[in-house]
Parts: structure tokens; sequence; C-alpha cells
């Protein structure tokens, strides 16, 4: 399954680096305020769901375009999570932060992830209890234990609120730790906790499709994820905290009055 996952990233990953080459002629719709979706979102998600259907033509699909399969629900076995271009307005601008992310879940379980960053040619791997990996060497989150010493990352969604939440929850983790980065994709955020670049990563309002694959990056390479409030319902509530173990709940600590 993991192999299958690796398979419709690099898929969609050439459609999108194709249309890279030429960005101005890229068609883009506007979902909601500053929410854009381009063809090549639809493209690199339709390459995605072929191959993993072609596989498993039994398996449900919750993608960030074109929605949940009519066989997902709860007593769904197996459902892929899958966000085509996480940093869509990073590549439509050919800013170059952006990546295919693709996530399996069992029975509510993330079981296998994908993050594919076609950029750097970086691939991030997990497997639930066999570790993580980019490029095939194991990664691990950093061994920090003071947040005063860390590099942290976040995001906020469209929309003035969020906006302005960001910006007083920047208010309080900026002044606590080195230095807090905003790079515009939620899952290439999550990936590089667990690959040691960071040291933590907290954002509200995300989907499932943009944590799903990189939470399990993080679990397995030694990190705690959970929400404001260090419950473990973010894939549904979408406010997420990532970090090493001891950054971890002095984020929460932080953030919690923000759940």
């Amino acid at each position: 399954m993991l192999n299958t996952a690796i398979k419709a990233a690099r898929r969609a990953a050439t459609v999108i680096q194709r249309a890279s080459f030429d960005v101005d002629r890229i068609s883009v719709t506007e979902k909601q305020h500053n929410d854009f979706v381009t063809d090549v979102d639809q493209a690199a998600e339709q390459a995605i769901i072929e191959t993993l259907l072609k596989a498993y033509p039994d398996h449900a699909i919750l993608a960030e375009e074109s929605g949940a399969s009519a066989n997902l629900n709860d007593e769904s076995e197996f459902a892929w999570i899958i966000d085509p271009i996480d940093g869509t307005t990073n590549f439509m601008h050919g800013y170059p932060n952006y990546c295919v992310s693709i996530a399996l879940a069992q029975r509510g379980i993330v079981t296998q992830a994908v993050i594919y960053d076609p950029v750097r040619n970086d691939l991030y791997t997990a497997s639930k209890g066999a570790g993580a990996y980019l490029n095939d060497k194991r990664i691990r989150v950093t061994k920090h234990d003071r947040l005063a010493n860390t590099l942290l990352c976040s995001g906020h969604g469209a929309g003035p609120r969020a906006l302005a939440e960001y910006m007083k929850m920047y208010g309080v983790v900026a002044e606590r730790c080195q230095a807090v980065r905003s790079a515009g994709s939620a899952a290439l955020e999550l990936a590089n906790v667990a690959a040691g670049r960071s040291d933590g990563f907290y954002e509200k309002g995300l989907k499932a499709w943009d944590i799903a694959a990189g939470s399990l990056l993080v679990t397995e390479a030694g990190g705690i994820v959970g929400e404001f409030n260090g419950e473990s319902a973010y894939l549904h509530k979408g406010d997420i905290i990532a970090a090493s173990p001891k950054v971890f709940g002095q984020m929460v600590t932080l953030l919690a009055p923000f759940a």
C-alpha cells in the first residue's frame, strides 16, 4: 500500500512539475476568500485517485477537490486521504514550497503516509509502527527540551478572523522561542518537524487532508501530535500542535487558551 501511494504521488508530481514551467497559463478558481484551486490540482488529484483505485478498487477516498467517495463512511476499513497540492497559493505564484500529500486510514487510524516535495525531490514516508523516512533514511524529531531554543512553524487559514487569531497566537509564541516561520504548506511543515528541520508546528482550522500524512510522519519520528488542549481529535477538529515530546507540552501550555 505504501508503494502504491508513492507511485501515485510521483504521478501527481509529474503533472504538477510540467505545469510549473508556465504558471501564467494555469486556470485558477477562488473557492472562498484567499482559498484557490487550479486545474493542476484537479488533474493531479485525478492521477492519484486513478492509481490508488486501480490497485484497490474497493477503498474509499477523501480528497480535497473531489470530496468523499460514495463508499466513505464510519464503517470504511480503508480510506485514502489526499491533498494533490498542499500549498496551492505558493504553486500559483511559482514559490517553491508545495507538496503532494497522501495518507491511508484503516478504520479511522492513519497507517501509511507519503509526502512528496517535487521541487526538492524529497520523499517522506511512514508506516505505522515502522518509523519515518526521508529518501529512505530514518528521520527523528529534534532533541530540544526548552521552548526558548526552538524554531517553530505555523500558518493561518483564509479570512480576517483566521488572520487575527493567527496574529494573537504569533505574539504569544514568538516572544518565547527563537523564531516562527510560515511558509504556506502545513503538510511540509509537519514533514520538517519529523525530519528535525524545525522543532514544532501549530495551526488552526486545517482539514484532514492537510495533516493526515504529516501527523503520522511526526509520531513515527518520535514526536507528539495533538490538539491545542493536548487531546487527540486533531484530524476531525483541524487544530494541531506537532513537536518533539518536551516541546509539545510547553506549546500546549502556551496555546491552550486558543483551543
